[in-house]
């Protein structure tokens, strides 16, 4: 059985490209043709699958409960129905702990005390896609170095992905549009899974959460792919299962750019507000501009 997930962080509204995304999600669970090809409002659901949902509400300075509860909303309003309760990221910290700790035990998880301005002063940084590798600063501090700088800022915790991936071997994954994909991790550098002050990060959450709730399909836009790499590491090092991925296209503003929460204006809220009713949000989002 085919099970999808959409999982919004509730720093904001939705706007059409969450929609895109969690229409793409739901028809792939619901409908058994192929899931481009239908929409929420084209007839009953089918049982031959199931769509969950996850709220990425980890972050408890940027999430709002107002914004939660939006999502629900729209997502309601839009006919995006799921399947089971809602599950909230808050409420799984012990989980992702055990993991850390499962890590930490294996010897691939080093605390880190750098700032983001020290990485991106540090010369040896390099630079991706999402800014500043990181240099591998902290990996190799002694026990002594680790306690006394431990004793003025609670550290991050990174994972040693060099040593990781030589542990777990060759790893491979599949996308629907890019076929087999030898997964690649260290392209990235040694990513944080705890951050300072939360329990995990978004790398580590994310493949606890989609083993937990049997998903075996993530849809996702193209802007993930690269993420995907160092995701299929982690889960082979806490034994999880491999879902099939689908990154899909980027939904652009008229203009040409990424959307983005900050832009109120673009938000299904205020297109709901505005008087556009669920049938011409669809028609929006099959006519708008992809990348």
């Amino acid at each position: 059985m085919i099970i999808t997930r959409f999982a919004p962080s509730p720093t904001g509204g939705l706007h059409l490209g969450h929609v895109y995304s969690a229409r793409a999600a739901w028809t792939l669970a619901r409908a058994p043709q192929p899931f481009e090809q239908r929409a929420p409002e084209q007839g009953a659901r089918a049982a031959s699958g199931r769509f969950v949902l996850r709220l990425e509400d980890i972050d408890t300075e940027r999430c709002r409960p107002e914004f939660a509860d939006a999502i629900l909303a729209d997502l309601a309003w839009l006919g995006l129905d799921w399947d089971g309760p809602v599950w909230r990221q808050s409420d799984r910290g012990p989980v992702y702990a055990a993991a850390l700790a499962h890590l930490r035990d294996a010897g691939l998880a080093y605390p880190c005390f750098c700032t983001r301005a020290d990485i991106a002063a540090a010369a040896s940084a390099q630079h991706g896609p999402d800014g500043a590798i990181y240099p591998g600063t902290c990996r190799s501090l002694s026990d002594a170095e680790r306690m006394a700088r431990s004793q003025s800022m609670s550290p991050a915790w990174r994972l040693d992905v060099a040593a990781a991936a030589a542990r777990a071997g060759p790893l491979l994954w599949h996308d629907d549009d890019a076929g087999t994909v030898a997964a690649d991790p260290c392209a990235g550098g040694d990513i944080v899974i705890a951050r300072r002050g939360i329990g995990a990060a978004y790398a580590l959450a994310v493949v606890v959460d989609d083993a937990a709730q049997g998903v075996t399909d993530v849809v996702r836009g193209t802007d993930l792919f690269a993420a995907t790499h160092v995701q299929r590491l982690l889960q082979a090092l806490l034994g999880l299962p491999a879902p099939r991925y689908h990154h899909h296209r980027l939904v652009l503003a008229s203009d040409g750019r990424r959307l983005a929460k900050r832009d109120t204006a673009q938000t299904i809220a205020a297109m709901r507000a505005a008087g556009a009713t669920p049938h011409e949000i669809f028609i929006m989002l099959d006519m708008a501009p992809l990348a």
